[in-house]
């Protein structure tokens, strides 16, 4: 009986890992093909069409993203509204959610009860939570404006005034911090306790350890928190949608008048009342563009401002 050469028994044992490695990803695969990848390329062979997605499809080429940038009234203001709310949003719920870590850190009895009930929202429904904001940032009889006569002030009219609904949204946006928290909680428990001892030997105070240690070691942490809340909020949709119906903001979706036309209540606008598909699909190539090179310039900001122990 021959026996085969050692290097081709090896190789045939590779390839039998290749064929169970592919066979286990096979259904990924299939669904990545079907319900991912394929939509993404063909919403981009509609961006290059007229398609009202009732009618036959009508090549135009790259007509719709320069109507974009050239001749679309809106297009200025939702992009200043995306950019404004993703700037507002992530800068306040990062130090939100910092700051709430810092608290669940702390060693006291009860505090996995905290922890758990400042994650709740998280996994609340959106449509649930937007309808209650709406009834809390009632301008007669919401709860919000109740609490500011208590101490003498007259509260504006929220998602009714194009002065404030852009800022009541970026409030609304801070009530699901959970994630983010749970996120840099785990940082902070993560970093080694002999550093703090070291620098509290060094004749260290609490604001020094927390600038030169816990700020430098939570970069990580933070780089990641920031990063996926920036891509989140260039895709705030459900927010909008409600807060614009509950409160019988005039206009269209992202009233009052323009004041909270975002990016993707743009999109949807577009592509499902006026039956712009193929204006709609190119929109969304822009964002995903947007989104990328913003997550680029992050990225190589964080080649110097974000600490890796295991680099050092």
């Amino acid at each position: 009986m021959s026996i085969l050469p050692k290097r081709l028994t090896q190789l045939t044992l590779r390839q039998r890992e290749e064929r169970d490695f592919y066979f286990c990803i096979a259904l990924w695969l299939i669904g990545f093909v079907l319900f991912t990848g394929g939509p993404v390329v063909y919403s981009f062979l509609m961006s290059l069409t007229n398609w009202t997605g009732l009618t036959n499809r009508e090549w135009v080429g790259f007509q719709n993203y320069i109507q974009l940038f050239t001749t679309d009234p809106l297009f200025g203001t939702v992009l200043k509204n995306t950019f404004v709310y993703g700037i507002f949003s992530v800068l306040l719920g990062t130090l939100l959610a910092l700051g709430v870590a810092l608290l669940m850190n702390q060693k006291v009895p009860g505090i996995s009860i905290f922890r758990t009930i400042y994650y709740l929202p998280s996994v609340t429904s959106g449509v649930a939570v937007a309808i209650m904001w709406a009834w809390m940032f009632n301008p007669r009889a919401g709860l919000v404006n109740y609490l500011l006569s208590l101490v003498g002030i007259q509260g504006p009219a929220w998602f009714s005034s194009t002065q404030w609904a852009m800022p009541g949204l970026i409030l609304v946006s801070l009530w699901g911090i959970g994630p983010n928290m749970l996120v840099l909680l785990a940082g902070l428990q993560g970093i080694p306790t002999h550093l703090y001892e070291a620098a509290r030997i060094d004749g260290a105070n609490p604001r020094d350890e927390f600038v030169h240690i816990t700020i430098p070691m939570l970069s990580p942490a933070l780089f990641y928190v920031i990063v996926i809340s920036m891509i989140t909020s260039f895709q705030i949709f459900e927010n909008v949608y409600i807060l614009s119906s509950a409160t019988g903001a005039p206009g269209t979706l992202g009233g009052p008048g323009t004041a909270l036309r975002v990016y993707v209540i743009d999109l949807y606008q577009n592509a499902f009342v006026n039956l712009r598909m193929g204006y709609a699909s190119a929109q969304a190539w822009i964002l995903c563009v947007i989104i990328m090179l913003l997550t680029w310039l992050m990225f190589r900001i964080n080649r110097r401002t974000v600490h890796y122990e295991a680099a050092e």
